[in-house]
């Protein structure tokens, strides 16, 4: 650990602060490396039928690039990353044309990727943008409220209100009629 302008860690008074990504690339690797995971996680379901893989190859090069305005001060690095793979994902969603077979019948685009989604995946992108974010981090990227409120750019309670609305959109779609 030292105290080298660019280094990960910072020595205080009274402890050891982390201060953002090493500027060199194997340090930058070893830093976001804990994080790709929930990443890729988050990027498959903000992003269903684009290409994982891609949107998080895309948002640690963002993060490199922009290496120099992580604030730990304003989150976690895990936030953060996922942040910046939520902006990718939307990005990739805009990009997104339709791909599959025209159904003669009715005009529509037949994609075999996503006609086979379960009932709760197709009521979690029924839910609006940001219940979906705060689904998606929350539950499916296993962020803590904390992080998931970092990664929204809102407060605690916002995340908790917005779960709780969720919650309530997903019990009301996913009733089970006989």
């Amino acid at each position: 650990m030292t105290d080298e302008p660019g280094s990960t860690y910072r020595a205080t008074e009274h402890a050891v602060v982390e201060v953002g990504p090493p500027g060199d690339g194997t340090g930058f690797v070893e830093w976001a490396r804990p994080h790709v995971s929930a990443m890729a996680r988050l990027a498959a379901r903000l992003a269903m039928g684009a290409d994982r893989d891609d949107i998080v190859q895309e948002s640690l090069a963002r993060a490199w690039s922009k290496r120099g305005r992580y604030d730990a001060s304003r989150g976690t690095p895990s936030a953060w990353l996922l942040a910046i793979t939520a902006g990718q994902a939307r990005k990739a969603v805009r990009r997104l044309r339709p791909v599959g077979e025209l159904d003669e019948e009715t005009g529509l685009v037949s994609r075999p990727d996503l006609d086979a989604r379960r009932d709760v995946d197709h009521a979690v992108m029924s839910l609006s943008a940001r219940q979906r974010l705060a689904v998606d981090c929350y539950y499916f990227a296993d962020l803590s409220i904390a992080d998931t409120a970092a990664v929204m750019g809102c407060s605690e309670g916002t995340v908790k209100s917005t779960l709780s609305d969720a919650r309530s959109r997903l019990r009301t779609l996913l009733e089970v009629t006989e």
